[in-house]
């Protein structure tokens, strides 16, 4: 773990992407804690600047305070980034690593399921899907897993096609292990790396598309998050900047910092650079 650590840290870019990540993350752990009301409670008159008494970040178009809003939003897209990457992960190395062990007829029915939905515009099938189904944090979950699956897929399948023929691999089948044990216990951990790599990014990406649908009117309408701030203020955002600059501000600080820990993992994962 120190050498683990040393590896992810040696980058200043990934040592200040893992500060700024880990302070929106215990902000939106500790909302309840900072604020007394909610991000939906009106505290104010409207588009007060930030520095007014009481409001931190100022107030939005109907005098909500935009701090809390920042701090419950932070909460709903992390939330949202984080499942929609584990459900797409759990998905993308099912079909992956069953793709990648097996070959054959096997690896091409799922590969040709897989460039079925890498073919069609991923965004607007995830609209499509999200009206079709009422927007909501489920459906939007789902939607998001379901255009970014393929791509997890493709890269371990891409693994387990190297891994598949290895010494340990082939000494596991001669002690008469299932393949369900040689791939889960075998191969897997080994293909680990690159799968934690991509999911970081992953990620930040469901951010920045649950922040999209949220602006277009597609997001929870029960739930604050950063892209549904940006909606409810644009008509506002020439008088009053900070309605929109912030949580604009806040998704940017988020996808960067996990871009930037992305690169720290890569380092630390990767075998080849660990060499060097």
């Amino acid at each position: 773990m120190r050498e683990f650590a040393r590896r992810f840290f040696a980058r200043p870019a990934t040592v200040a992407g893992f500060a700024v990540f880990t302070l929106i993350l215990l902000v939106a752990l500790a909302a309840p804690l900072l604020f007394a009301h909610g991000p939906f409670s009106i505290v104010g008159m409207p588009l007060r600047p930030p520095g007014s008494p009481g409001l931190l970040a100022g107030s939005d178009v109907l005098g909500r305070d935009m701090a809390a809003g920042l701090a419950y939003g932070a909460r709903i897209s992390l939330l949202v980034g984080v499942t929609s990457t584990l459900c797409a992960a759990g998905v993308g190395v099912l079909l992956g690593a069953v793709a990648g062990y097996y070959g054959g007829v096997i690896d091409d029915l799922l590969m040709r399921i897989t460039e079925f939905f890498q073919i069609i515009p991923s965004f607007v099938l995830l609209m499509v899907l999200v009206s079709f189904l009422e927007p909501s944090l489920g459906s939007i979950v789902l939607g998001i897993a379901m255009i970014s699956w393929p791509q997890v897929a493709r890269v371990v399948r891409g693994e387990f096609r190297a891994l598949r023929n290895r010494e340990f691999v082939e000494a596991a089948r001669t002690l008469g292990e299932s393949d369900a044990r040689i791939i889960f216990t075998q191969i897997l951990p080994n293909a680990l790396p690159p799968i934690i790599v991509i999911s970081s990014m992953m990620v930040g990406s469901a951010i920045l598309t649950e922040s999209a649908l949220s602006f277009l009117d597609l997001g929870d309408p029960n739930l604050l998050s950063w892209g549904s701030m940006i909606a409810g203020s644009r008509s506002a955002m020439w008088v009053a900047w900070w309605t929109t600059v912030l949580p604009g501000l806040a998704i940017m600080a988020t996808v960067l910092s996990l871009n930037f820990m992305g690169d720290g993992l890569n380092d630390a994962l990767n075998p080849r650079r660990r060499e060097r």
